[in-house]
């Protein structure tokens, strides 16, 4: 290839062959996460309760004494991205201080708010592997590439394993903590006055326990798939139910919708919020159904990187199983698509907004 303007067109080669290096590597950062998430260095140092130098972490790890020497390449990496800081840096490695910063905070294991079965779930390779067939998928009649590469669907792949049923409930439940703290601190409104819920696809019950607590006179069931919710018991004003939101939904004063209807496309929304109209009509109250949701134009969140997660999000949608993050647009049609005459959209929940649509 020749360079027509001399230096300024080799440096634009240099830095776009950069560019696509560091996409080709991003996956390294991910790894390297899972990593020293495994390892429960995050714990580590935050139970030191002081800046830790490199030997005093080594020592507290269970390494292969050959391995020692490349966990300074492990924690300058994870620097580098964010997750720790350091002080105290010399020429010894092993005596470079590394601390917590706002984001490995969040991977503490046994915090409220922990992300790190988020992180463990999403990197597991049952959950990565689908990635290296999306060439195949896009060429073939599969719904999703995840079932081009395990041959059955995401829930039903979940209903016959339960190693990797317990990993994707635990992390659902993690990030349901974290939301719910903040849904409760600034839409703690949006339950007033409600005398039952559903929380539909609620898992291991995390947000319905909360609300459950907050409001001791709502009576709230938690409906998701029986094999998630077998075994699990209630509390005086929260039960358990199990059934499929595709054939009838229980009756209730307000139906919760959190991070569920981005998992499937536009044909199961409506289905699955007709099914919620028809709880509420049963029920014969005015009610509504309470939608938990990344919103794509959500004009308060214009910071890159914000718009880049969202994006993230969208392709792990795609690949994962058959749904989209979506637009207020999009929110709109599938709102009226299925019979509800109104909407209210609140962005207080960083990426996500909360949706509250009526009949």
């Amino acid at each position: 290839m020749e360079f027509q303007n001399g230096e300024d067109v080799a440096s634009n080669l240099l830095k776009a062959q950069s560019h696509i290096w560091n996409h080709i590597f991003n996956f390294i950062n991910s790894m390297s996460l899972k990593c020293v998430v495994d390892l429960g260095i995050p714990d580590i140092l935050h139970n030191y309760g002081k800046p830790m130098s490199l030997s005093k972490l080594i020592s507290s790890l269970p390494l292969h004494p050959s391995k020692i020497p490349y966990m300074y390449r492990l924690m300058r990496i994870m620097t580098y991205s964010g997750f720790f800081s350091q002080q105290n840096v010399t020429d010894n490695e092993l005596e470079i201080e590394f601390m917590l910063t706002d984001v490995s905070r969040l991977l503490l294991k046994d915090t409220p708010m922990s992300v790190a079965p988020f992180v463990q779930a999403v990197l597991d390779p049952v959950l990565t592997s689908p990635w290296h067939q999306m060439s195949t998928w896009l060429k073939n009649e599969d719904p999703t590439a995840f079932e081009t590469t395990h041959g059955r669907v995401l829930w039903d792949y979940a209903a016959h394993n339960p190693i990797f049923n317990n990993l994707f409930n635990d992390s659902m439940a993690s990030d349901s903590q974290l939301v719910t703290n903040l849904l409760l601190e600034k839409g703690k409104e949006v339950f007033d006055k409600l005398e039952s819920l559903v929380d539909v696809g609620g898992g291991t019950g995390t947000t319905a326990k909360a609300i459950a607590k907050l409001f001791p006179e709502l009576e709230c069931i938690v409906f998701d798939l029986p094999h998630v919710v077998d075994g699990l018991e209630g509390i005086h004003n929260l039960n358990y139910v199990g059934g499929d939101m595709f054939q009838e939904i229980p009756q209730a004063h307000a139906i919760l919708l959190k991070w569920i209807l981005h998992d499937w496309n536009d044909e199961e929304c409506v289905k699955i919020l007709k099914k919620c109209k028809e709880s509420l009509e049963k029920k014969g109250k005015e009610g509504k159904v309470i939608i938990i949701e990344m919103v794509l134009d959500n004009e308060k969140e214009n910071i890159n990187e914000s718009v880049e997660t969202q994006l993230l999000f969208d392709m792990l949608m795609m690949v994962l199983v058959t749904g989209k993050e979506r637009n207020k647009r999009e929110w709109i049609k599938l709102i009226s698509s299925a019979g509800f005459s109104d909407y209210k959209i609140t962005p207080i929940l960083g990426l996500r907004s909360i949706i509250e649509i009526y009949p």
